[in-house]
C-alpha cells in the first residue's frame, strides 16, 4: 500500500461481491470494503482510491492480474463511458444471480423475518434492445475523450445527442449506437442530430441557458407504433418546422411527431403544453386482450415484454376466484388494476398523479372495463379508514410504490385494513424488507419472486405474497 496525493493504492485487491448501484466490492488490508465502477466478482485488481469514507473506499481497478470468469465483451462502444449499462462486462447469468443475492440479502437482512423458499429469479429473454422509451440530451458542449483533450488537432463539432456523464450535469455523451431500444431508435436519434448540424440548428448549452435544441423522447410500442418528442428552447416557427416537416418525411412510420417549447431551467416534461405536430398525440401498448393509451407524459414499465411476466406474476400471487375487492395501491395508469380486473369482482385503483389517474379511466373504458373506479390524491392521505368505509374492506391489496417504499402511515392502514392478502411489488428490495417488519407481526411471507426488468444494470423487481396469520 502506497499514499499519493492522498489517495491510496492497494494492490493484488480480489474483487469478492457485487454491490449496490452497480459497483463490484473489493476488500482492502485492513479489511474495509472498497467499492468500484470497473470490476467483476472474481478479478484480481490494482485499485487506486477516488474517496475515503469512514468504513469504505470508492475507487477504480488501475491494473488487472486475474480476469474473472464471469467477464464477457461488452457489446456497447460507450460501455464504461455512459453510465445506463454498467454490468455489460457480466455474463447475463452472473448478472441474475447477484441479482437474485441482493433480494435475498436485503429481505434477510433488513426484514429479519421468516421466509419461504424464494423461487429463482425470472431473466428477460431480451437482454438488449428490451426498453421502449428513451430520453436523449442535445448538448453543445459535448463531453471529449481523454484523446481528444491530448490532441493537438482542434476540436471543431462539440455538439452531442445523447446521455449525461455520471455526474457531470453539463456533460454529454455523444451516442453512436444505443443497445437499449429497437430500430429505428438509433436512425432516428442520428438523422435528428446530422440534419440539427448541416442546417445550422443550435445545440442547447445547459450554463447559457441557450440554443434551440434541448432533448428528445423516443417512445416504442409492442404493437409497432412510434411516438417521438422533441423539446425546443425557443419558439422559432421556421427552424421548428424545417426540422420535425424532415423527420415526418424521412421516418413516416411515426405514430405520433410532438414538440414543447421549453424556457424553463429545467427539463421535466410534466408541467409542459405538448402539441402535436403530425399524426396522433398517443400510441397504443397492448397486454393480452388490453389496449393501453400511452400519451407523452403516461407512466408505462419500460420494458413491455417482461412487464407482462411481472403482471402475470402478480396476478397469480393474488390468486383471484372472481369475488374479490381488490385495492390496487400507487395503480400509475392503472395497467396491473385493469390486468387483474376480469378475475376480480371490483378493483380500486389510487394514485397521486392526476395526469396517471386520467389515463387510468380513458384506458378502462376503451377497455370496456365496468369494474374498475380510479382516485388521485397522496396515497398516506387518501387510503385511510373513511376511504375504507366508503369503498368497503378489501379482500387483496396490491401495492407497487416507488423507490422510497411504503410510507409509515400506508402500512399502519394496512394493518388496520387487515386484507386476507397482499402482493408487494417493489422496485427496492431494501425499503421493500423494512415494509415487510412492520407487517410481519400480522402478515406471514409465502412467497418470492424477483423479476429482472433490466438487464445489464444492478436494478431487480422483486414480488411478494404476504398472507394474514391466523
Amino acid at each position: 500500500m502506497r499514499r499519493k496525493n492522498k489517495r491510496i493504492t492497494f494492490e493484488n485487491v480480489e474483487v469478492v461481491d457485487a454491490g449496490a448501484k452497480g459497483k463490484s466490492v473489493g476488500k482492502a488490508p485492513d479489511g474495509r470494503v472498497i467499492f468500484l465502477s470497473n470490476a467483476v466478482p472474481g478479478d484480481v485488481v490494482d485499485v487506486q482510491t477516488t474517496k475515503k469514507r469512514k468504513s469504505f473506499f470508492e475507487g477504480v481497478a488501475t491494473n488487472f492480474h486475474t480476469l474473472s470468469d464471469k467477464r464477457t465483451t461488452p457489446q456497447c462502444e460507450h460501455f464504461g463511458v455512459c453510465g445506463g449499462c454498467k454490468w455489460q462486462h457480466m455474463g447475463y447469468e452472473h448478472q441474475l444471480f447477484f441479482k437474485q443475492k441482493e433480494v435475498e440479502n436485503n429481505l434477510k437482512r433488513i426484514g429479519n423475518i421468516e421466509l419461504p423458499e424464494i423461487t429463482p429469479i425470472l431473466g428477460s429473454e431480451k437482454q438488449y434492445f428490451y426498453r421502449n422509451k428513451m430520453e436523449f440530451s442535445f448538448s453543445d458542449s459535448r463531453w471529449l475523450t481523454q484523446e481528444e483533450i491530448d490532441s493537438e488537432i482542434p476540436i471543431e463539432d462539440r455538439n452531442a445527442l445523447g446521455f449525461h456523464i455520471p455526474g457531470m450535469w453539463d456533460k454529454i455523451l455523444d451516442v453512436k449506437k444505443c443497445h437499449l431500444q429497437q430500430d429505428p431508435s438509433n436512425a432516428i436519434r442520428l438523422e435528428i442530430r446530422n440534419f440539427a448540424i448541416e442546417n445550422g440548428l443550435s445545440f442547447f448549452n445547459p450554463r447559457k441557458q441557450e440554443g434551440l435544441l434541448r432533448t428528445m423522447m423516443l417512445r416504442t410500442a409492442s404493437t409497432g407504433e412510434i411516438m417521438l418528442l422533441i423539446q425546443f428552447r425557443d419558439d422559432d416557427q421556421e427552424k421548428r418546422e424545417l426540422l420535425l416537416n424532415h423527420i415526418a418525411q424521412k421516418f413516416p412510420e411515426i405514430t405520433a411527431l410532438l414538440y414543447v417549447i421549453n424556457q424553463k431551467q429545467n427539463d421535466t416534461l410534466y408541467d409542459q403544453e405538448v402539441i402535436c405536430f403530425a399524426g396522433r398525440d398517443h400510441i397504443f401498448e397492448e397486454m393480452e386482450s388490453l389496449r393501453f393509451k400511452i400519451n407523452a407524459k403516461s407512466f408505462y414499465q419500460t420494458n413491455s415484454e417482461q412487464a407482462y411476466e411481472l403482471y402475470k406474476i402478480t396476478r397469480d400471487f393474488a390468486g383471484l376466484t372472481g369475488s374479490e375487492l381488490v385495492y390496487d395501491l400507487y395503480t400509475g395508469t392503472g395497467t396491473i388494476a385493469q390486468f387483474v380486473s376480469k378475475y376480480a369482482k371490483k378493483v380500486i385503483g389510487v394514485e397521486s398523479v392526476p395526469e396517471a389517474i386520467e389515463d387510468a379511466k380513458t384506458n378502462a373504458v376503451n377497455n370496456n372495463i365496468s369494474n374498475v373506479e380510479f382516485y388521485v390524491g397522496d396515497m398516506k392521505n387518501v387510503f385511510n379508514n373513511e376511504f375504507i368505509e366508503q369503498h368497503g374492506n378489501p379482500d387483496v391489496v396490491i401495492t407497487d410504490p416507488p423507490r422510497d417504499g411504503m410510507h409509515k402511515l400506508v402500512v399502519e392502514q394496512l394493518l388496520s385494513a387487515a386484507p386476507k392478502k397482499i402482493v408487494y411489488v417493489s422496485c427496492n428490495s431494501a425499503t421493500q424488507a423494512r415494509d415487510l417488519a412492520l407487517l410481519d407481526e400480522n402478515y406471514k411471507v409465502t412467497k418470492v419472486q424477483p423479476v429482472d426488468m433490466f438487464p445489464q444494470t444492478h436494478h431487480v423487481e422483486n414480488v411478494v405474497l404476504l398472507e394474514k396469520r391466523v
